[in-house]
């Protein structure tokens, strides 16, 4: 069984894991490590991207981003990271989600997780922010949980914070055929989690431009309330990345921020999202 080591204010890591001969009781310790602390690092990584996806896999099903033109030329479920050009193209996204959100809670079925690859780490920045969706619905009133119980938050992709498009920390841009597969749809204010039934703030900075039933000014101000009290810097952790290092986190239980890099230093991560496919026996 691997050693961890804890982050601060939660998260877990570890420095001698190996991805590549992961074994199912391996990969068992793994995930328990990750519901139980939301944020799982293994450090150190050699892995091919066939390797990489085939850990995602042990997570969820993969969910291909829609923005399809930076996808990996050998496996499209793994979506390129990256400020570094080529004769002058992008290889990669380049700001991909400058701004707490919760991936795919723009879709019907949200994700289960996000893992991140980290190929080249930038000489300064290029950190990820988390902020504990669990600890700050916890924290609410007694009043405002009430107030949120019922409440379904009106999701479409995008940044409702920043809608214009040529801003580093507007959502990525999308084609217009990328545009129409995008959906409107609703999830839940107070979510309980999809494995451990613990219930979270879900997706209130981001995604969510609504709520349902309620007037937009009045559903906008309550969002932007729950978003600045879920953001506060008691529930976030920075993580820092080394070369190598394979990040995984809970979208049930977190918001996250990608840092704005200087385009002089280079970066690139690959990234597979998962999906959830239902609920999972908790592991104890």
């Amino acid at each position: 069984m691997p050693a961890f080591r804890s982050l601060h204010p939660f998260g877990t890591e570890t420095p001698d894991a190996d991805l590549r001969r992961l074994s199912d009781a391996g990969s068992a310790d793994l995930q328990r490590a990750f519901y139980a602390h939301q944020v799982l690092a293994v450090r150190a990584q050699d892995l091919t991207a066939a390797q990489f996806l085939a850990f995602a896999r042990r997570l969820g099903p993969p969910q291909p981003h829609v923005i399809d033109q930076f996808h990996h030329p050998e496996a499209a479920d793994i979506l390129l990271l990256s400020n570094v050009k080529v004769d002058g193209k992008p290889t990669g996204l380049q700001d991909a989600g400058s701004y707490f959100h919760t991936d795919y809670s723009y879709l019907p079925v949200p994700a289960r997780a996000t893992t991140l690859y980290s190929r080249v780490v930038p000489e300064v920045g290029g950190d990820t922010l988390f902020a504990n969706q669990l600890a700050a619905y916890d924290d609410l009133p007694d009043a405002m949980k009430k107030r949120i119980e019922p409440l379904l938050a009106i999701h479409h992709y995008g940044n409702r914070h920043d809608l214009d498009e040529a801003s580093r920390t507007a959502a990525s841009p999308l084609n217009a055929q990328q545009k129409a597969k995008m959906p409107v749809i609703t999830h839940r204010i107070a979510r309980p989690h999809p494995v451990t039934g613990r219930k979270a703030l879900y997706a209130v900075s981001g995604s969510s431009f609504g709520i349902e039933g309620m007037p937009d000014d009045e559903a906008r101000d309550l969002l932007d309330e729950l978003a600045a009290h879920a953001t506060q810097a008691r529930y976030q952790l920075r993580f820092r990345y080394g070369v190598g290092d394979v990040v995984v986190w809970d979208n049930a239980a977190l918001l996250h921020s990608a840092t704005l890099t200087d385009p002089k230093h280079a970066r690139t991560l690959w990234r597979v999202t998962v999906l959830e496919s239902g609920p999972r026996p908790v592991l104890t």
